[in-house]
């Protein structure tokens, strides 16, 4: 993959493109080292600052695989008092 270096500044910049950035998890303002490596420029994130992303279909299928025993306990906690009432179609079919 071939990229343009542009001026910025007094410095030269070279943009990401965004399919690079999305396969590595790299976001804006997020820090990163550099390193010259058999004369390439060798960019590495660190690990500590790489936060896991999560898709809910993927969290869904994983509590579905664990089943009914890792599901928590149900709490009556009375009736509905103010503003949590909602009526709605949902609200109405208990």
């Amino acid at each position: 993959m071939q990229v343009r270096i542009s001026k910025w500044g007094n410095s030269l910049a070279v943009r990401l493109p965004k399919q690079l950035a999305e396969q590595l998890d790299l976001t804006e303002g997020q820090t990163v080292d550099l390193a010259i490596v058999d004369d390439m420029i060798k960019i590495a994130t660190e690990p500590a600052t790489r936060i896991p992303r999560y898709k809910l279909s993927d969290l869904i299928r994983e509590a579905e695989d664990l089943g009914s025993p890792a599901q928590p306990e149900t709490v009556d906690w009375g009736p509905d008092r103010g503003a949590e009432i909602i009526e709605d179609d949902y609200a109405k079919r208990r």
